[in-house]
Order: C-alpha cells, then sequence, then structure tokens
C-alpha cells in the first residue's frame, strides 16, 4: 500500500506547513501529495509551488472541481504542470455538489451527473491523447459548441502543446454506487472520501472487481496521540462541516453515505444542527465510531493494529490527512 500526503485547501490563508510537510513527506517515501479545492484556494497553484521545492513525489488533486473549469481548460492546467514538475501529475476529479456548483461556480447542476462526468473525462483525455482535433457531441460538454447562442464559428482544435504524457492518470472521487460503477469501468483509479475498512459493500459491486491497475485512493485523517476521543475532535470538525455543510439540506451526498454506512438517524441529526447554526453542538453530534473507523488515531501500536485492516482490502493508496511530521514518520514507519 503506497502513502500519499493529502494537505486539502487553505482555510483563512495559506499554511506555512504545507511545502515543509511535503518535502518530509518526500524524504520519507511517500508517494504522493495531494490538494484540494472547495470555494477558496484551487488545487493547481499550490502543486505548482510544491513541485519547485520538491523532485520526485507525485503531484495530485484530491478533488479538483469540474464545474471550477472546461475540461479542456482543466487538461491545459495538467499538461502544463506535467511538464513542470516531469511528469509528475496524477489528475483527480470530482463533480461537487448543487450547493457549490450552483452556489459558487454559478452553473446548473448537470441534470444527469454522470453523463456531464463521462462527457467530462472524455474531452480531457482527448486533449491529453492529442490524436485528433478535439471533437465530441455531448449533452453537457460539446465542442465545438453548437447550443443556441453559438455563433456557429467555432471549430475543433488540437492542443498546441505536446503533453509529456498521453496516458496521465485519472481518477474521480465518487460516492454513491452507481457513480463508483461508472468510475471503475472509465477512470484510473477512485478518491473515496470516506473508507471504512469494514464496510467496502457501501459503495456497491463494482469494489469487488477491480481491473489490474487501478488505484483505490481514500483519504483517512491520521493523528498519532495518547488520548482517541482528543484525537477524533479534528476528524469530528471536518464530518461536521462536510455532512452539514457541504450540501443543502435536501441533498447531500456526503450526508447520504454516512446514512449508507449505517448513521442515518446521526447524520440527518448532524445536517440539522449545522443548518441551524448550532455548529458545536453538530461537530459533538458526530459518533465518535464513526470518526473512529474512517481514520487512523491514536497510540502507535493502535494505528499499526488498525492499519492491517486498510491493507487487507482494495486500497492501494492511502492519502493521509496528517497534521505534523511526527505522525508521518510514524505512519512511513508502520507501512514500511
Amino acid at each position: 500500500m503506497r502513502l500519499g500526503l493529502a494537505l486539502g485547501y487553505w482555510g483563512r490563508g495559506p499554511s506555512a506547513d504545507h511545502v515543509p510537510l511535503a518535502v518530509e513527506a518526500e524524504r520519507l517515501g511517500y508517494a504522493t501529495v495531494w490538494t484540494a479545492e472547495s470555494w477558496g484556494s484551487d488545487a493547481f497553484t499550490p502543486l505548482t509551488w510544491i513541485a519547485a521545492h520538491t523532485s520526485r513525489i507525485g503531484l495530485g488533486t484530491a478533488v479538483a472541481q469540474m464545474a471550477a473549469r472546461s475540461p479542456t481548460a482543466t487538461a491545459m492546467h495538467a499538461l502544463t504542470l506535467d511538464h513542470l514538475s516531469g511528469g509528475r501529475v496524477l489528475l483527480g476529479l470530482g463533480l461537487s455538489g448543487p450547493q457549490v456548483v450552483e452556489g459558487w461556480y454559478g452553473r446548473p447542476f448537470p441534470a444527469s451527473p454522470l453523463t456531464a462526468t463521462r462527457e467530462y473525462v472524455d474531452v480531457v483525455r482527448q486533449v491529453l491523447r492529442r490524436e485528433a482535433p478535439v471533437e465530441l457531441d455531448g449533452r453537457f460538454h460539446a465542442h465545438p459548441y453548437r447550443g443556441p447562442d453559438a455563433t456557429g464559428l467555432g471549430r475543433a482544435l488540437k492542443s498546441i502543446t505536446h503533453p509529456l504524457r498521453r496516458h496521465l492518470p485519472v481518477l474521480l472521487g465518487a460516492e454513491g454506487p452507481k457513480n463508483v460503477a461508472q468510475t471503475v469501468h472509465m477512470a484510473d483509479g477512485w478518491l473515496p472520501l470516506y473508507w471504512a475498512p469494514g464496510r467496502p459493500e457501501v459503495y456497491g459491486d463494482a469494489v469487488r472487481d477491480l481491473p489490474p491497475g487501478f488505484r483505490v485512493a481514500p483519504l483517512a485523517q491520521v493523528r498519532v496521540c495518547d488520548d482517541v476521543a482528543e484525537g477524533l475532535l479534528p476528524v469530528k470538525a471536518m464530518l461536521g462541516f462536510y455532512i452539514g455543510g457541504m450540501g443543502h439540506a435536501a441533498r447531500n451526498f456526503h450526508a447520504d453515505l454516512m446514512a449508507r454506512m449505517g448513521y442515518e438517524e446521526e447524520a440527518r441529526r448532524v445536517q440539522r444542527l449545522f443548518l441551524e447554526g448550532r455548529r458545536e453542538e453538530a461537530v459533538r453530534a458526530v459518533p465518535d465510531a464513526f470518526a473512529d473507523e474512517i481514520s487512523l488515531v491514536g497510540p502507535r501500536e493502535r494505528i499499526r493494529e488498525r492499519l492491517e485492516l486498510w491493507r487487507e482490502g482494495p486500497v492501494t493508496d492511502l492519502l493521509a490527512l496528517a497534521p505534523d511530521p511526527h505522525s508521518l514518520r510514524v505512519l512511513a514507519g508502520l507501512n514500511s
């Protein structure tokens, strides 16, 4: 099982720890470092900065939001950084949800998310293969554009820049069983937001029969500490925000996933408290048991035992949300 360092997205501003953590992860033999975006910092610029301070570690987006850029723009970002970094990019993409797509990006959330995702990846791969001008008679991503307001002057184009790698890996963030099944069929890897080693069935039958070389790369908070309950607080804070704030009360994919994992009543309570503005109560309402099974928190020996569960399943890459160099070093030692 490979290790990755997940840095997420910025809060109020950039963290002074991100580059040192990435440099330390590379020294420790971590395979990858990953950034994210929500409605603040973008995913690609921090990776470019990290690339300039490292030489070997893979550079992944977990995830870059599809609504933030057209698929050709995303492909341009990826192929540019892949050249500058010497072929280290892993392109992780996610559709996000209606609240973010419509509220932040000012675009309609696609009526058929699976079709929109499929078309998006098709265009990205056409750009990267550079075999012909990009053409797609798509419902959501038509190239050239043929909408009712089109001038009719658009023509299919092929990237001026030759990509460094025609088969740059594309991974997808997916939560629902149908989305996971499509991801297994069409992508090079999958980025689960929550992964409980004892509950692979939550994601559907597709997880049982994965193609050779397919990456399963879940994110998990890792914290070496003596007090498990205290160590779980950051995990619960993250869950409270995602389950309560990353979606509408009527449509929240993260809350739905928690419900499918056996915590439906608790998920709805967390969501309700958060939307009522009672955020501290929402965090406290996240069950310790749920936070614990999707993370690696506690003393070294406890993490060692629990790490075996992650190795037994289909996980190929553990992306550690590790807040400190000590936890990074302990995890590297336990995984060696």
